[in-house]
């Protein structure tokens, strides 16, 4: 057996070596026996570094991403976590291994739906689970977004390029096989046969690649961004990490702790330097808005012209729980995959102009709920996006008679 390399500088050399070896066709087993037999393990900042200079070195950037999965796999269970920093509860990494943590329970339950499927199980039942499922993996979009938009510039301006291209490419490649997945579950199939041959092309891979993607930011982007990036950085990264959404959690947790505010808290704590909301029929502050917001007894939801879920109201009488998960998701995949079509029609008659509301209502236990969507316009007419109001209307249709006196209560 080879004598382990605990030199850095030998390390990484040995490192490049095993890679490029990858790279000229060498198998991933092979590969990872010498490695086992000359690096008993390697720091995490050690395989950024060697990603990062073997594409200043000239190894197109499209061969990396085409190895990334190979080295990962040879990699895995030998990189050295020990001198990760902790970090509390509510911060940006937290939330992305707590994210991770659901899309593993995600891609296991779909793997279920598979097994059931190859056994025999019940076709339509098993292509439900199966869409389930992928409805909740594609929330993973947000958790990339945060990376792509967040935290890879902040890597960027440190001179680290290389690995957050790699990355994104990744993204990408799994962004692709869920929406392959998605179509062709949606696609009509003779049988059973066709449908596991689809999954086998489009659904495995994807799961495998979502899998994958958590390790890889476990064990190496999270501990090095944590090291590379200031605490003013992962602050910036905590405020603005609303506008993306978070994936299949709610992070409730508030980080830091001195500000223990919702976002929209701290915009009313500074109304008083930005002015108020000023409307044609008049003005608000921004506290006197939210307390308006949450107090008529109705839940709202605005989703904005490119079907994405930007706001929703937090009043006592919420009809469907709401939690700041789903903020920047597609409208689509917020609903069950039974009423999807509906969804996409509502969507596409509001963007058309072919209709302005669209009203149902149904009987949940002992409530009469109506809830009714319209589409928001311009002055122009041009669409911005749709509106959701639902409500409790139980009460009111028991309403007889009249009430001219003043009496508090129902």
């Amino acid at each position: 057996m080879s004598e382990i390399i605990d030199n850095s500088k030998d390390r990484k050399k040995k490192l490049k070596e095993l890679i490029l070896k990858l790279h000229a066709g060498q198998g991933e087993e092979a590969v990872r026996r010498e490695l086992l037999q000359s690096l008993a393990s390697i720091p995490y900042g050690e395989v950024v570094e060697v990603e990062q200079e073997l594409i200043g070195e000239g190894l197109p950037e499209s061969e990396v991403l085409r190895l990334c999965d190979a080295h990962s796999a040879v990699l895995h269970g030998r990189v050295d976590l020990s001198g990760q920093k902790e970090v509390p509860p509510g911060h940006p990494v937290d939330v992305f291994r707590r994210e991770n943590a659901e899309l593993r329970k995600a891609t296991a339950g779909a793997r279920e739906a598979l097994a059931a499927l190859g056994a025999g199980g019940d076709l339509p039942a098993a292509v439900l689970e199966l869409r389930e499922a992928l409805n909740q993996l594609f929330d993973a979009d947000k958790h990339y977004q945060r990376k792509e938009y967040l935290v890879f510039p902040y890597l960027e301006k440190l001179g680290v390029t290389g690995p957050p291209k790699v990355m994104w490419g990744k993204h990408d490649e799994i962004r692709d096989l869920l929406k392959g997945s998605i179509e062709a579950l949606q696609a009509p199939y003779a049988g059973r046969d066709e449908l596991l041959a689809a999954a086998g092309i489009l659904l495995e891979p994807a799961l495998q690649a979502i899998d994958d993607m958590t390790v890889k930011e476990e064990e190496i982007l999270f501990p090095m961004a944590l090291d590379k990036l200031a605490e003013a950085d992962w602050r910036d990264i905590s405020r603005q990490s609303p506008q993306f959404g978070y994936c299949l959690v709610d992070p409730a947790d508030a980080w830091p702790a001195s500000a223990a505010g919702a976002p929209a808290e701290e915009t009313a704590a500074n109304a008083g330097a930005l002015g108020r909301i000023t409307l044609p029929s008049g003005s608000f502050s921004a506290e006197e808005l939210l307390a308006i917001l949450n107090t008529v007894p109705v839940d709202m939801t605005f989703v904005d012209r490119d079907d994405k879920v930007r706001y929703f109201t937090q009043g006592s009488e919420r009809v469907f729980q709401r939690n700041r998960a789903i903020l920047g998701r597609d409208v689509r995949h917020c609903h069950p995959p039974a009423s999807a079509h509906i969804v996409e029609r509502i969507v596409d008659d509001f963007k058309s102009g072919r209709q302005s509301r669209a009203p149902f209502w149904i009987q949940m236990g002992d409530k009469f709920v109506h809830i009714e969507y319209f589409a928001l316009r311009n002055d122009k007419g041009e669409y911005l996006g749709t509106l959701e109001v639902s409500h409790d209307v139980d009460r009111y249709r028991r309403l007889e008679g009249q009430r001219r006196i003043l009496q508090y209560g129902e």
